[in-house]
């Protein structure tokens, strides 16, 4: 180990090589419940580049995993370390390197915050849209590793659709170069999208660039009570069906609503069984407005409330934000699922977590991104409690299948992981797995990038 450490500390600032039990500790694992983690053997901060090629080439020769991380924030427990592992945390490489507006591109290093690059392209009349619920703490390099989404994916898409080129250092140190910074370009291979998603086990990313789209008007929202899920799912497969492009279109059942009312006193009604709210961000939003107001009264609405101004639409999506707030004031954990239907099977999605709650005696709320699909549902429970823990994880597994049988798929943009490599088979078949596995095998030949996750 010392014989690493040295050659490690050969090309890397001192700063950059972090020893000390106690704080390679720190960096051992992300937010995922019910996913181990190892011991890393230690830390290292690059801040160049040169810096990660010297760690992977490092690595190689020493026959040592190295598991790439950003902020940890993820839910998967892709950034989770092995034990005796390095682990590449990318958060010092944090600069925005360009933003052209003609172009419309950012060009930024991995450990870029999201919120960070957000408002450094919205001064220049720009925008970045995805945006996970972690934005003010999630980095670029994490988003494009698990391929995260947000709010507004249901309008403008996922991490994916906005990566137009990347620079990826290979595990044997070679820098690979991908994509384009056109706004066109099908040259060869889309290798740009077979990196985005892969969690950091066949490359680690060191450059993006960025696709950036014009900064819309500020979105105004309604929010509509239903007396039943299946009520307001028929209302969002309305909306989407007559056409509308909703900026966002997001679904609370009733468990998330009533956390929400004991965490913040916001005075939902009781009766409330799921609440839906809808936004739009065009010139002129109010038509828009009223024409889903009335889907929803269609569909069986007790309460349609549109907002006036942007102040009060976040007014109404307060209670969205404090969802997951909600549920982890319950009880001492939570369980965050990521399964993804087809809208026509939502209201099963959600009827059937619901039944799961009550055949294992659990608390588990859903919010969710309606307009793509993308359920969220919360597993509550107590990690001190044995046979609740062991409850909790079977009903976890239940909602996948659930998800699956209803043509769904096990993550809509949370990764796999630790916490879903066993489900990923299940989805994808066997020639699927064997052509993926060959891939890792082309890129990742010694298997020491992110071992154990994802395949």
């Amino acid at each position: 180990m010392d014989d690493l450490i040295d050659a490690l500390r050969a090309s890397l600032p001192e700063e950059a090589v972090l020893t000390d039990p106690d704080v390679t500790t720190s960096y051992a694992n992300d937010m995922a419940s019910f996913c181990e983690a190892g011991r890393p053997a230690v830390v290292v901060l690059p801040r160049t580049v040169e810096h990660v090629q010297h760690i992977m080439r490092t690595a190689t020769a020493h026959r040592v995993p190295v598991v790439p991380q950003g902020a940890r924030t993820g839910l998967s427990g892709a950034a989770n370390a092995s034990d005796g592992c390095i682990v590449l945390s990318l958060v010092k490489m944090d600069r925005i390197l360009e933003i052209d507006p003609v172009e419309r591109i950012a060009v930024v290093e991995p450990g870029i915050v999201n919120a960070a690059l957000s408002r450094a392209v919205a001064e220049q009349g720009l925008y970045y849209p995805p945006d996970p619920s972690s934005w003010e703490q999630c980095t670029i390099g994490g988003n494009i590793g698990t391929a995260s989404g947000g709010l507004c994916c249901v309008k403008y898409g996922v991490t994916a659709e906005y990566v137009l080129g990347l620079d990826v250092v290979l595990a044997d140190g070679r820098l690979l170069t991908t994509g384009r910074r056109t706004a066109k370009g099908v040259a060869g291979y889309d290798l740009t999208r077979l990196f985005v998603g892969s969690e950091g086990s066949l490359g680690v990313v060191v450059r993006a660039v960025l696709a950036l789209k014009p900064a819309p008007p500020q979105q105004l929202v309604l929010a509509a009570e239903f007396p039943s899920t299946a009520t307001a799912c028929d209302a969002v497969r309305e909306i989407m069906a007559r056409g509308h492009a909703p900026s966002l279109l997001e679904l609370m059942d009733r468990t998330s609503l009533r956390a929400v009312n004991a965490l913040a006193h916001m005075g939902l009604p009781e009766s409330t069984e799921a609440l839906l709210l809808a936004g739009f961000d065009t010139p002129d939003p109010a038509p828009d407005l009223a024409a889903v107001a009335a889907l929803c009264t269609a569909a069986g609405a007790t309460e349609v409330v549109p907002a006036d101004t942007p102040a009060e639409s976040e007014l109404l999506l307060q209670a969205r934000r404090l969802a997951l707030p909600g549920m982890e004031a319950l009880k001492a954990a939570t369980m965050i699922d990521d399964v993804c239907v087809p809208r026509a099977r939502l209201a099963a999605m959600l009827d059937g977590t619901a039944a799961i709650a009550e055949k294992y005696g659990l608390t588990i709320g859903v919010c969710a991104h309606a307009g793509d699909g993308n359920t969220h549902p919360v597993v509550c429970f107590d990690p001190a409690d044995e046979d609740e823990t062991r409850r909790a994880r079977e009903s976890f597994d239940e909602i996948m299948a659930l998800g699956l049988s209803l043509g769904g798929t096990i993550t809509g943009e949370h990764g796999v992981g630790v916490l879903k490599r066993e489900w990923l088979a299940r989805e994808l078949g066997p020639v699927a797995m064997e052509v993926q596995r060959g891939i890792k095998a082309v890129l990742d030949p010694l298997g020491l990038l992110n071992p154990g996750k994802v395949l």
